[in-house]
């Protein structure tokens, strides 16, 4: 066996434990801390009156519908009383974000999905400084992330890729983006992500995940590349395969985050 190696490797729960619960709700995320994830990842979008709500999709359509099975049109047309009505598997509801902040205790990785909800998470995350310490924001959005460097330049924040070097969406690389976005963490599909890539962007002050993890393999992979983290569907397999590793390399592991 080899000495032991601190790591600070984080198994992210994707929408929560969405292999085991409806994703981005609240029964998910207290799954997700129960089996022991080290972090939560979710989504926020805005309502047509101004509530930061969890959810991935611009639509209700894929995770539920009117009582006549009619999808409910885009989520930004809609006020949150509508939203908050209808049941989303196992009679969960669509929460707010600062439901979530109440109901976990881990780090999060908040995911911007559409710019104009940045100023109110940053309103309700000024308000909550606590919580500010755990929150690192996330987007794929470039615009998302430059505003939130302008209105919350205290809170972290992280690109999201398809893949490296996804030059359709980012012509001028990433690594351009993560510079004028002031972005400290970069999040990447596997395709295209390299030893060599990971090893250049942490070499310029950039730490580095990857997403999704679907193996031991995945986790091996990770650990061995020096990765933050590796974000899962199934918290419950994902920790598994930590240990796995760990068991395998002698390797002591204490994420903050």
């Amino acid at each position: 066996m080899s000495a032991l190696l601190p790591t600070n490797y984080s198994v992210v729960g994707h929408r929560g434990a969405m292999a085991e619960s409806p994703e981005n709700t609240l029964a998910s995320f207290r799954l997700a801390e129960e089996i022991g994830v080290h972090e939560l990842e979710f989504d926020i979008r805005l309502s047509a009156d101004g509530v930061a709500v969890v959810l991935h999709d611009a639509t209700l359509d894929r995770t539920a519908a009117d009582e006549n099975g009619r999808g409910l049109g885009p989520v930004a047309e809609l006020p949150y009383e509508r939203i908050s009505a209808v049941d989303i598997g196992a009679g969960e509801k669509v929460p707010t974000f600062e439901a979530v902040l109440d109901a976990t205790t881990v780090s999060l990785q908040v995911e911007i999905k559409a710019v104009e909800a940045v100023p109110e998470v940053v309103r309700i995350v000024a308000l909550r400084p606590e919580d500010a310490r755990r929150i690192r924001f996330t987007s794929f959005l470039p615009d998302a992330l430059r505003r939130l460097r302008q209105l919350a330049p205290d809170v972290p924040r992280g690109l999201i890729t398809l893949g490296y070097p996804d030059a359709e969406r980012h012509p001028a690389g990433i690594e351009a983006v993560l510079a004028e976005t002031g972005s400290t963490a970069f999040y990447c599909g596997w395709d295209g992500l390299t030893l060599d890539v990971v090893r250049g962007l942490q070499d310029a002050g950039c730490e580095v995940g990857a997403w999704p993890v679907r193996s031991v393999d995945d986790v091996r992979r990770g650990l061995e590349w020096g990765l933050i983290s590796g974000t899962v569907d199934d918290p419950r397999a994902g920790c598994a395969w930590l240990r796995e590793v760990q068991g395998a390399r002698g390797v002591l592991t204490s994420p903050e985050g």
